[in-house]
């Protein structure tokens, strides 16, 4: 297979909720280093807060991943049309339908104003979730990363 044929076959995936500060980040986060570059992660909110949730980044910095380098982004149509899946994260987040594209809604708790154990909660369920994600795309962690740490 050559370098643009593995290029082609490079599943993208959207992550997105209301706010992207929490939990679209956190997948966000979790995703591209269970992947390891097998897939282009993007995550984004229709109304996007003004930085990234404490405690969510905290929980991520818990498990050795960092949030340093993103912020709440707005969702444009353009991320919707790029990506071949979309998940929401159970925020009531609208996104646009294009046909062909794979939606899927998590129901997810909102860490938003929740002590640092609810966000170490969601982020478990998050790690759980884009696992079985990745692996129904066939993206496998290796062993030592499968694992929530």
């Amino acid at each position: 297979m050559t370098k643009e044929t593995a290029q082609e076959q490079k599943p993208t995936i959207l992550f997105a909720c209301i706010h992207n500060s929490g939990r679209s980040v956190a997948a966000k986060v979790i995703a591209e280093h269970l992947s390891k570059g097998k897939a282009t992660i993007l995550s984004g909110g229709s109304e996007p807060k003004n930085e990234i949730n404490k405690a969510v980044a905290l929980a991520l910095q818990k498990k050795g991943l960092s949030a340093d380098k993103e912020y709440p982004k707005l969702m444009t149509t353009e991320h919707v049309q790029s990506a071949d899946i979309v998940v929401t994260m159970g925020c009531g987040e609208t996104c646009p339908f294009f046909p062909g594209k794979k939606y899927l809604d998590w129901e997810i708790e909102d860490p938003a104003g929740k002590d640092e154990a609810a966000a170490e909660r969601v982020v478990e369920e998050i790690w759980s979730r884009v696992t079985d994600l990745l692996a129904e795309l066939g993206i496998t962690a290796d062993d030592a990363t499968a694992e929530v740490p």
